[in-house]
């Protein structure tokens, strides 16, 4: 095997433009890239917007069974485990393609207000789960009327 001149500022410009894209990526509100294998890191996309009385995180779970999602909630945070499964009937030496990730998880999402974490409920449909946070009542926003003089 014949030896090829060493350069490194090949190897910096290869990074450089690594880096560029995964910026372009993330500023652009997508994804980044990667190649995503059996025993990699597998994260859920999440969501988390705020309504009056309540906040509500979505995430993305294709292919899990309810029984098979672990949620804990705390006051200030919430956590989500489980595993995404390969179909026990395809083998992925059979596989042209392999975009899917499998694998287990845990996302942990930190609540910007206190919920009362009693009255959550959570509902999976369609592989979006639904997780609704009641705010505690001193975390809800107050409207105070004032007379005019």
């Amino acid at each position: 095997m014949p030896l090829g001149k060493w350069s490194p500022l090949k190897e910096l410009e290869e990074m450089k433009r690594d880096m560029d894209r995964l910026f372009d990526d993330f500023f652009a509100g997508r994804r980044p890239r990667c190649n995503r294998q059996e025993g990699s890191v597998v994260v859920p996309g999440v969501e988390l917007f705020d309504r009056q009385t309540e906040l509500i995180l979505r995430a993305e779970l294709p292919g899990i069974a309810k029984e098979d999602i672990d949620i804990t909630i705390t006051r200030e945070a919430v956590t989500l485990k489980g595993e995404f499964r390969r179909d026990e009937t395809t083998k992925p030496e059979d596989s042209f393609i392999a975009e899917r990730a499998y694998g287990t998880f845990s996302r942990t999402v930190q609540l910007p207000f206190e919920i009362d974490e009693d009255k959550a409920d959570a509902i999976l449909k369609n592989g979006l789960l639904e997780v609704v946070l009641p705010k505690r009542e001193d975390a809800r926003p107050k409207e105070v009327r004032i007379e005019v003089k």
